[in-house]
């Protein structure tokens, strides 16, 4: 197997190499903005439940996994949007693109549609089923998860749209309209949690009324500048749907794959730790919520790369695909490092933004200690993994995140947090040993260079 040696003296000059960082910046500095604003969307709904009730915090441990496992999974064709757009933008292929925008737009529809009925049959079973918590915490959750569940079209049609813009290199509109949906999202929250202002106290459905409301805002505003059409955007074109649909699931397809054996970890993580009782539930998710700060951090960049390998590749640039990995790369490892010194230096601070309880942030300081070692590891496996999806090469993604879920996590979880009896920090001490693992991985799929020559 051919190897290459990527390095930045693969740039022409150090002007070149800052341009291209800063290229980055210009890409991944809106990407992590609207990112952190779509997390904030359900950060805000913990932290405000955590100050309506304990069995609503604990809730979101049931309902959090089971709608981030559905929504990633089903979200795995904007991997395909991205690297298929960002070729044909970097191609100057206006029709392509277009084309390619439209079916990942009619499938996020049709899919987000046929959960939505899904749901209205099958929820309520799924929740007896599933093995979380107290009665009390079940019913919290569908109480939550049964809106949440009929928003699911427009959360797939707003994430499809975001990236498209994104892979034509516009990160800056779905920032702007987020900013604009979390704004709404926080002012109902207050309003339907608590019954403030003269709304009704609706404690956690309210907060899922206000989740979907700022969904559907963000939606139509996505779908409004789409239609009016951007530089490089249109949704009036016509024609090209089912050929670039069938290069959509090509791509695609792996990424929903390794999507699917990643939610059926995570469940398998989540009822684990349901195990441990409620508290160690309730502070699994206020480390959680602060982990997923940095984890958008490195998401944004991870988009970033995807885009700028995507178009480069479509232009027939690949050093400049690999000069741009590696210093997307660099830069993630330092905003999580960064985190890491936060986790570190003042948990007790961060961890008392979603929850006032002193006995669950006492549980949470250790953890947070532990995820502060995490940070670099999670930061290097995401950048790289995003770069080899915007290059099209989705089966790597998919047979590491078989390895780190099946074959590191949850053995690990089972090792440190029962058979060692580590409880809690066990959970996070395998946690960041599939994090390491991946990194390593990644890295030398990467080195070894064979993305670069991907065909989509």
């Amino acid at each position: 197997m051919k190897f290459f040696k990527p390095s930045l003296a693969d740039a022409q000059t150090l002007t070149e190499s800052i341009a291209i960082g800063r290229a980055v910046l210009k890409l991944a500095t809106p990407a992590i903005a609207q990112l952190l604003l779509q997390a904030l969307v359900f950060l805000a709904d913990r932290a405000m439940l955590g100050h309506y009730s304990s069995i609503a915090l604990a809730s979101m441990r049931i309902s959090g996994p089971l709608h981030w496992c559905l929504y990633s999974t089903l979200s795995a064709f904007s991997v395909g949007t991205i690297a298929l757009v960002g070729r044909a933008v970097g191609a100057q292929d206006k029709s392509l693109s277009n084309a390619t925008l439209r079916a990942s737009l009619l499938l996020a529809l049709g899919t987000g549609l046929a959960i939505a009925l899904g749901s209205i049959l099958g929820l309520n079973p799924l929740l007896a089923y599933l093995p979380f918590g107290t009665p009390q915490v079940q019913q919290a959750a569908f109480d939550y998860l049964q809106v949440i569940f009929l928003g699911m079209p427009l959360q797939l049609l707003s994430i499809v749209a975001a990236a498209a813009l994104q892979a034509s290199g516009n990160t800056q509109i779905p920032f702007l309209v987020g900013l604009v949906a979390n704004g709404v999202n926080i002012l109902l929250n207050y309003c339907l949690i608590f019954g403030n202002w003269g709304a009704p106290q609706l404690g956690i459905a309210g907060a899922a009324i206000a989740s979907v409301t700022a969904m559907v805002i963000n939606t139509v505003i996505l779908g409004i500048i789409l239609y009016r059409g951007t530089q490089r955007l249109t949704l009036r074109d016509r024609g090209g749907e089912l050929p670039a649909l069938r290069r959509l699931f090509r791509v695609s397809v792996p990424t929903f794959n390794e999507r699917l054996f990643r939610s059926l970890g995570y469940l398998g993580f989540s009822a684990a730790i349901a195990t441990l009782g409620t508290e160690a539930m309730a502070a699994y998710e206020i480390t959680l919520g602060i982990e997923e700060i940095c984890y958008y951090i490195a998401e944004g960049f991870g988009i970033a790369t995807a885009a700028i390998v995507a178009q480069q590749l479509g232009a027939n640039r690949p050093d400049q695909a690999t000069t741009s990995s590696i210093i997307a790369t660099g830069l993630a490892i330092c905003c999580l490092s960064l985190g890491s010194l936060l986790f570190l230096g003042i948990p007790e601070v961060l961890l008392g933004i979603f929850s006032k309880d002193a006995e669950i942030i006492a549980a949470a300081v250790p953890c947070l200690y532990i995820a502060a070692v995490a940070q670099p590891f999670m930061a290097m496996s995401m950048a790289i993994e995003q770069a080899l999806r915007g290059a099209g090469n989705t089966k790597t993604a998919f047979y590491v995140s078989a390895i780190g879920w099946f074959g590191v996590r949850l053995l690990a979880t089972y090792l440190f947090a029962f058979v060692l009896n580590w409880g809690l920090v066990g959970v996070w001490i395998a946690s960041t040993c599939d994090w390491m693992i991946r990194a390593m991985i990644l890295a030398v799929v990467f080195w070894r260079g064979n993305w670069r020559e991907v065909t989509v």
